[in-house]
This record gives structure tokens, C-alpha cells and sequence, in this order.
């Protein structure tokens, strides 16, 4: 059993000692928390249950935290996808809700998995979650100020269970102050794939990581016979034409985890159970 999370990007110039240090406490109690949960649970019910926690935590942007968009309104997205069954159910724009990777893994079993806006908070509230304000004064103060403090925020989960099954779940709250409409990678195939040999979360700019096809790209190659190591060279090479920005985790299906990051100030916490893989 493997586990790897993500909590996007640092940024070097807002992001005070004091907050860098709580949220690197966060990602070492939560990614314990979410190994503990998949000793006895699948890798889709984990990746779920880990970005959930990330989401109930104000110091990432995702679920309570999440940034605020051009209009003064928060709209969030969360993707979770099963390599066992090759399945992907994801949210996109969707409001007021506390948890929009629990909504995402409602979609898992209906033909159409993947909602957008009204559709998607209609489908939450229809599904018992009731209204629910994301907000917090930091995003409102950034807002009023236009600025945007805290980076690039994506929230991500890859496991392995003991079944050998991989599974990815990925939640972001915007890159703030967006157009309204703008849809970013996280509940896409480019943020957030997986299949029986591979799964990968991103954290970035959606628009880069969507030009290059990031996580679509490393998940192929490992299938193809590549080496995570190697998967993840080539297509981190292949967006430094335009200065891609990408933060990605993975986990094979031997159990390797790898993380990259093309602009070095992501945050991840990775765990065996015994050995704790943290930086920045």
C-alpha cells in the first residue's frame, strides 16, 4: 500500500514561515490519516477521503479556502478516477458545496459522469448537500486587494491499495479572480488520470497542464513500458518550450511514487506506513 499527496504550490514572496510550517504539519497528519483509512478501504474510497480532509482544511485552495473568481463568486472543481475500472466522474464550476470530490464520486455510477455549473450544484443539492459557504476572510481581503497570495492551489491524492489497485482524486478552487466560465484541468484527463499501471494528480496552471496533456501523457507512457522516473522527464521536458507550469504526483502499479514539479515550490507529503517522503 501506497499513498501521495499533494497541496499545490508555495509562493516564495506571500507565503510566510509560520503558514509554510502549518501547512506542512497538515499534509504530514493528513496523509497519515488517509494511509491509516486505506488499510481497510479501496484506493477510490481513500483518494476521496484524503482530498476531502485537504478540502476541510481553510489553508488550501479547494473545498473551505477556495479562491474567489472575478464576479465575487467561488466555483470549484474535483475530478476522482478509478484505474481498476477505468472510470472518471468530476464536478466542474460547481457552488457552494463543502466537498465537490464527494459529489464527483457520487457521478462514479451514472452514464453521464461529469457536470458542469448549475448542473453540478443541482446534482449536489439533490444528493443531500445542503448550501454551504467555502469563503473565509483571507480570500475575500485577497479579492478586494487583487491579490493573490498562497500561489497556485490544487489539492490531489493518489493511493495504492492492497488489492494492488491505483486510484487518483484531485480538487482545486480556482486560480482566483478568473473569467467566469473558466474551466480548469483538475476534472479533466490532463489534471487527474489513472488506469491499472499508473495515476496521477496535477496542481498549476490548468492551462498548461491542459496544453501538454500532463497527466494523460505519463500515465500512457508508463502503460507503453516507460519507467514512472522516465515518463515523468519526458513530459515535464515537453513544456519547457513555453515555461509550463506543473506540479504532479504518481504511483505505479509496483508501488513507485514519483512527484515533479517544473517551477520547484510544490508541497506533497508521501507515505508507506512507515517512511514519511515530505518537501517544502
Amino acid at each position: 500500500m501506497k499513498i501521495i499527496i499533494h497541496g499545490g504550490f508555495f509562493s516564495e514572496s506571500h507565503t510566510d514561515a509560520d503558514t509554510k510550517k502549518a501547512k506542512q504539519d497538515a499534509m504530514e497528519r493528513i496523509v497519515k490519516q488517509a494511509y491509516a483509512y486505506l488499510e481497510n478501504h479501496t484506493a477510490q474510497e481513500t483518494v476521496v477521503y484524503a482530498v476531502s480532509l485537504l478540502e476541510d482544511d481553510p489553508l488550501f485552495n479547494a473545498g473551505i479556502g477556495s479562491q474567489i473568481q472575478s464576479d465575487g463568486k467561488i466555483r470549484m472543481s474535483a475530478a476522482v478516477m478509478d484505474g481498476a475500472t477505468m472510470k472518471m466522474s468530476g464536478v466542474i464550476n460547481i457552488e457552494e458545496v463543502k466537498n465537490p470530490v464527494k459529489v464527483a464520486e457520487l457521478l462514479l455510477p451514472y452514464e453521464d459522469r461529469i457536470l458542469g455549473g448549475e448542473g453540478a450544484t443541482a446534482f449536489a443539492r439533490k444528493n443531500g448537500h445542503e448550501p454551504f459557504s467555502t469563503e473565509i476572510k483571507q480570500r475575500r481581503k485577497e479579492y478586494k486587494e487583487k491579490l493573490k497570495s498562497n500561489g497556485l492551489g490544487t489539492v490531489g491524492c493518489v493511493a495504492l491499495d492492497n488489492k494492488g489497485n491505483l486510484a487518483v482524486a484531485t480538487s482545486t478552487g480556482g486560480k482566483g479572480f478568473e473569467m467566469v466560465g473558466r474551466i480548469s484541468d483538475s476534472a479533466t484527463v490532463a489534471g487527474n488520470y489513472a488506469n491499472a499501471y499508473c495515476a496521477v494528480s496535477c496542481t498549476g496552471v490548468g492551462e498548461d497542464i491542459v496544453s501538454n496533456a500532463t497527466a494523460t501523457k505519463i500515465v500512457t507512457r508508463v502503460t507503453d513500458g516507460m519507467s514512472l522516473k522516465d515518463a515523468f522527464s519526458k513530459t515535464f521536458d515537453e513544456m519547457k518550450p513555453y515555461d509550463g507550469f506543473c506540479g504532479a504526483i504518481a504511483i505505479d502499479h509496483d508501488g513507485n511514487i514519483y512527484h515533479d514539479d517544473s517551477h520547484p515550490t510544490m508541497v506533497y507529503a508521501g507515505y508507506n506506513g512507515k517512511n514519511l517522503d515530505m518537501f517544502r
